[in-house]
């Protein structure tokens, strides 16, 4: 065998092996787009930022399947007759709003509701409540304003609506959206009207946990609240200052971390949206230690309990 004989002869192989392995290669999907899902079914997505609280949730989900997007998993299937999508947002602004517009984006969604835990700002309200609040804004959309003899000097460029806690001043978020003639700069998204139609009727008919599974009651039974107003933003409150400070000044019933960001992505989306948040804390207004941890499930399945109720209120569509 001649030297050049052994050299095609190898190279011949390699190449074989090679040719092989590419195509063994073609035949097995790549990762990311087998996970990848489009689903033109119609269907109202349920999402939560908890585990607990969509948990609940799935449990009672019908003719049930899973795919991933993005390392999210989305839960189909049937709920309180309805074709739905359950998944968790993850927590705070910029998960929630990730996570809605990846569903967006690949599920024929033509409503969406929110439901989880809150920090309740109202007085008149206690843990294990549940608000459905008929606008979300965006309060920690800031300026941190220089501190100037006499005061403090705000920029002239943003809109300022409401008072400041100090140095800071909450200002307008601005959105895009199909149609419009440029950037919208608002505060408040509102709320669907006829899901939180829906809210009202549902009410009625629902009755919320008072204890835990381990015995530790609240002080009177949760209510269903219906209105008002709720914010959102990147932090977990559990100061009676800034508590006071955001009640007085955006006459908010709870505060939480995702909803104005999903109402937000929602506007932009022209999909109905709607918040069923359940009180586990008072966000610093309580006396005594923090009872986010010891309530949480309480609140979670109220959240949930109500929510449920709200579906079965909804028309079904073909």
């Amino acid at each position: 065998m001649t030297f050049l004989t052994l050299v095609l002869r190898k190279a011949w192989t390699l190449f074989s092996g090679l040719s092989s392995a590419l195509l063994i290669a073609a035949s097995v999907p790549d990762p990311a787009v087998a996970q990848d899902v489009r689903d033109g079914t119609p269907r109202i997505a349920v999402m939560s930022a908890f585990a607990p609280e969509l948990e609940i949730l799935k449990g009672e989900l019908r003719d049930s399947s899973e795919h991933f997007a993005n390392g999210v998993n989305f839960a189909t299937g049937t709920l309180e007759g309805h074709k739905v999508v359950l998944f968790l947002s993850g927590i705070s602004v910029v998960n929630a709003a990730m996570t809605a517009q990846l569903a967006f984006d690949r599920f024929a969604i033509d409503r969406i509701v929110f439901s989880g835990i809150a920090g309740g700002v109202d007085p008149s309200l206690g843990i294990g409540d549940v608000v459905i609040a008929k606008r979300w804004g965006q309060y920690l959309e800031m300026l941190f304003a220089r501190e100037v003899e006499g005061g403090w000097a705000t920029m002239p460029f943003f809109e300022y609506p409401f008072g400041n806690f100090g140095m800071m001043f909450p200002r307008s978020v601005t959105v895009l959206r199909a149609g419009a003639d440029g950037p919208e700069a608002r505060f408040w998204f509102p709320v669907d009207e006829a899901m939180l139609d829906a809210a009202r009727s549902a009410s009625d008919m629902v009755t919320l946990a008072r204890c835990t599974a381990d015995g530790r009651c609240l002080d009177r039974p949760p209510r269903v609240v219906v209105g008002g107003s709720g914010v959102s933003g990147g932090a977990f409150v559990d100061n009676a200052a800034f508590r006071t400070w955001i009640y007085e000044t955006f006459s908010a019933q709870l505060l939480d971390m995702e909803s104005a960001a999903v109402a937000h992505v929602a506007y932009a989306n022209d999909v109905p949206f709607v918040a069923v948040r359940s009180l586990a804390d008072l966000a610093g207004g309580g006396e005594g230690a923090n009872q986010m941890e010891t309530f949480l499930d309480l609140a979670a399945g109220n959240a949930a309990a109500v929510v449920k109720a709200m579906l079965r209120e909804m028309p079904v569509r073909p």
